[in-house]
């Protein structure tokens, strides 16, 4: 790889190795059981934040993508996830989203007309077993509901990561972010208020939580998120997904005193293996060029 795409992917890795703090932090900092909340409560403030320091709204014919591209990307993204992750153990979650990378494959191919490489495929597979041997137990309990869910919440940020590469509007990656997640806080605002009880009294614990999630969680590792989405080939960019399990896992063992195991250690190393694998398919393309539709 060239030195700028080198640089490129290992600052678009930074993005999923911090997300992979979102389960400590919502377990020990957050409180428990408000799924839509939290996730109402990670995305419009950082949203409105940002369009505080952009001033800048989509012009009229962006609207109608934007609200599309802030439902995959947040709104039923985050919503899949908090059920998948309150009706299944973690392991079951994470595995079954973790197929994400090998839908871009295929839909990056449909909507995008990127080439499908058996590497590709081949270092998506790999990172599902990797995956599967850090997280996953034996005594892993089934739910159908919570197996639709992780299922809907590896779609939707398979078509999110996909359409926000198709429709790029010409602006920065923070103007970008910022209308994404603003727009996705909004989607998420009736059902919180509808479907959830109010929030108890926040304690400090909870105030630093909900900051991590929305200031560094959402705003700052979503710029970079959609700056190599901008830059790299979704299937190069997908894959990096897999190093938030890496980190839950680090973490875990860091700072919860989590026994890490023998298959757990060769999970990593099969991760990292599948995210290589993916970028070394990548070598020699020539990135896809889209034709930015005007604004009106």
């Amino acid at each position: 790889m060239t030195t700028s795409r080198t640089t490129d992917v290992l600052l678009t890795a930074a993005a999923p190795a911090i997300w992979g703090s979102t389960y400590i932090v919502t377990t020990e900092l957050l409180p428990p059981n408000y799924p839509l909340t939290v996730a109402l409560l990670r995305a419009l403030p950082a949203g409105l934040l940002l369009l505080l320091i952009v001033r800048q709204l989509p012009e009229r014919a962006w609207w109608g993508r934007i609200f599309v591209l802030g439902a995959l990307n947040f709104s039923i993204l985050w919503a899949m996830l908090f059920v998948a992750a309150y009706r299944l153990p973690g392991g079951v979650a994470a595995t079954i989203t973790s197929v994400q990378p090998l839908f871009v494959v295929f839909l990056a191919s449909v909507l995008l007309g990127s080439p499908i490489r058996a590497l590709s495929i081949a270092a998506a597979v790999v990172g599902i077993g990797g995956v599967a041997l850090l997280v996953l137990t034996p005594n892993a309990a089934l739910d159908a509901l919570g197996i639709a869910a992780a299922v809907a919440g590896a779609v939707s940020m398979a078509f999110g990561t996909v359409l926000a590469r198709r429709w790029q509007p010409p602006v920065s990656a923070l103007v970008f972010t910022a209308w994404q997640l603003t727009a996705g806080g909004l989607l998420l605002l009736p059902f919180a208020l509808l479907l959830e009880p109010p929030l108890p009294a926040l304690t400090a614990q909870n105030w630093i939580g909900f900051a991590w999630l929305g200031l560094v969680g959402a705003a700052l590792t979503y710029i970079v998120w959609f700056r190599g989405v901008a830059r790299l080939e979704p299937s190069a960019v997908a894959p990096l997904a897999f190093l938030s399990p890496v980190t839950a896992v680090i973490l875990g063992w860091a700072l919860l005193d989590q026994r890490l195991s023998v298959p757990q250690i060769a999970g990593i190393g099969i991760v990292i293996a599948s995210i290589w694998m993916s970028q070394h398919a990548q070598r020699g393309a020539r990135p896809t060029v889209l034709a930015k539709p005007a604004a009106r």
